[in-house]
């Protein structure tokens, strides 16, 4: 390592960017790697939560300070280091984070005017000292557009690529941004208000190369029900519409809009016909990123008409916390590329389940042959499924982990140990080599016997880890059956989930009398 250049050198440590501790001790080496650490370090500084370089960090910016500067704070009883530095650190920086900034600068000194005097003059010198901000987070309630030295800084804002702000703050400070920031590639916004805020919509309006897109409320209880008392105080639409303007460029959208906070909200969203999200995302066809937790989308016919139609070619990543299994048919039809599917629940309506299931894994079958994480509802236990199952993991050879959804659509509910073994035996026979984590819902159970077998076929392939919310699993036999597997290398790990009761209704019985589950 000794010998290593510095080019090689920093190569190296770019890897490390992720982990502070080893990153860190790099430090501590020699000058030599002292001096090829320090510039990976500084792109970001505010990123490393550690206490020591919280009061480092606080100590090196403010002796950026002018001297006089520093004589006045220093006599207000506020800590002003007197040490030289042998670097200048912030000619290296290009983000700001003023959450981060705050917080330290909160900590080393009393609140009042003098703490408000000291963020003034530390954000003037990071704006004059910094070459060129790449990445800026203003989720804080200082003002920094309204400092003189913003306009002298332009230069170093233009060339702004990441941005995370909040909507509680005023539209006047978008506009400012919007006129200055036009490149940004990457939006991350904290919804803490519940009416519109113009000032964001123009901001993203303005942007000539977005590709990522963020939004996540934050809100309290009562601003969830202003938002659904009246529509006139919606504060998604205006915002999201905006997003259509670069559906040429947009590649991720990670949406989280609050409302599992109120009970009747499937009846509010109905009534509200709260469209605008689903109509944007039917406009965005060159995603590859969609994660979206949300209410269920409308089953409106007119919507699924448009949904039929549109494809997304590149989509790698579908993550919905609840969609309509038809709806998640329609999305992933065309979606060649996609190589991760999260559905945490899946609805859908219980005439059509049988078809719509069956048509939702050949459609995968079809499609989707990179697949490498799927969520799949517990399909009906019919011929049919099984055999067009089995052709889905034969044909989808880069699987690596496969997550069973809870359906209780199914003719017999007492069908569970019946299923296990049927689902087992194709899993068996046809599970690619790669597949390596399965998560089993509580619609399906293992007896021992079943496990066992289950386990000796699996001898030679990956170790499997499994979860399932089963608690039968906890008894002493099963324990020391799955304790036997682990120990010969079959099983990495096997995790039963903790779930409520109460929320499965009768399936938490015991097993039937006469079932083989403890055999």
């Amino acid at each position: 390592m000794s010998k290593l250049n510095k080019d090689i050198l920093f190569l190296i440590f770019n890897e490390l960017q992720n982990n502070s501790s080893d990153l860190f001790s790099c430090l501590m080496v020699n000058k030599y790697w002292c001096e090829t650490v320090i510039p990976i370090l500084w792109k970001n500084p505010w990123r490393f939560n550690i206490d020591y370089h919280k009061s480092s960090l606080y100590s090196i910016v403010v002796s950026y300070l002018p001297d006089n500067m520093k004589g006045f704070l220093a006599k207000e009883g506020i800590h002003i280091s007197d040490k030289s530095l042998a670097i200048d650190y912030l000619s290296f920086c290009k983000s700001i984070n003023m959450n981060v900034i705050d917080d330290i600068i909160s900590t080393e000194s009393s609140p009042g005017y003098y703490r408000s005097l000291l963020q003034e003059e530390l954000y003037n010198t990071l704006m004059k000292k910094c070459p060129g901000i790449k990445y800026l987070d203003i989720r804080s309630d200082y003002q920094i557009f309204c400092l003189p030295c913003i306009l002298e800084s332009k230069p170093r804002l233009e060339s702004l690529c990441e941005l995370a702000c909040n909507t509680s703050t005023d539209p006047n400070y978008f506009y400012r941004l919007a006129r200055i920031c036009q490149r940004i590639q990457r939006i991350i916004i904290i919804n803490k208000n519940a009416k519109a805020n113009h000032g964001i919509t123009i901001l993203i309006e303005a942007q000539k190369n977005l590709k990522y897109f963020k939004w996540m409320d934050h809100f309290n209880e009562e601003y969830c029900l202003e938002i659904f008392e009246g529509f006139n105080k919606d504060p998604y639409t205006e915002s999201f519409y905006a997003l259509r303007k670069h559906a040429d460029t947009l590649n991720h959208i990670e949406i989280s809009i609050q409302h599992d906070r109120i009970s009747n909200y499937y009846d509010i969203y109905d009534n509200q016909n709260y469209i605008f999200l689903q109509y944007t995302l039917l406009e965005l066809y060159k995603l590859k990123t969609l994660k979206v937790s949300s209410p269920v989308f409308l089953n409106s016919e007119v919507f699924e008409e448009k949904l039929e139609t549109v494809a997304f070619p590149d989509l790698e990543i579908l993550e919905k916390n609840v969609i309509d299994i038809y709806q998640a048919t329609c999305i992933i039809k065309n979606s060649v590329c996609l190589k991760e599917l999260w559905i945490y629940k899946y609805r859908f309506d219980c005439d059509r389940f049988s078809d719509d299931s069956l048509n939702f894994i050949r459609t995968i079958r079809e499609n989707c042959e990179l697949i490498e994480y799927l969520t799949i509802p517990v399909f009906p236990l019919s011929d049919n499924h099984l055999a067009e199952f089995e052709l889905l993991l034969k044909r989808c050879q880069n699987l690596r982990s496969l997550a069973f959804r809870d359906s209780r659509c199914r003719e017999n509910r007492r069908k569970e140990i019946e299923y296990g073994i049927d689902l087992s035996n194709v899993i068996i026979r046809a599970a690619p080599f790669s597949l390596k984590e399965i998560e089993f819902s509580y619609d399906i159970w293992f007896s021992s016997k079943t496990l066992r077998t289950f386990f000796e076929m699996w001898k030679g392939r990956p170790a499997i880890s499994i979860q399932t919310c089963v608690h039968f699993y906890r008894s002493n036999y099963l324990v020391k059956l799955i304790d036997e597997y682990k120990t010969s290398g079959v099983i990495k790990d096997f995790t039963i989930l903790n779930s409520s009761y109460a929320f499965y209704g009768d399936l938490h019985q015991e097993p039937f009398s006469g079932s083989d589950f403890y055999i």
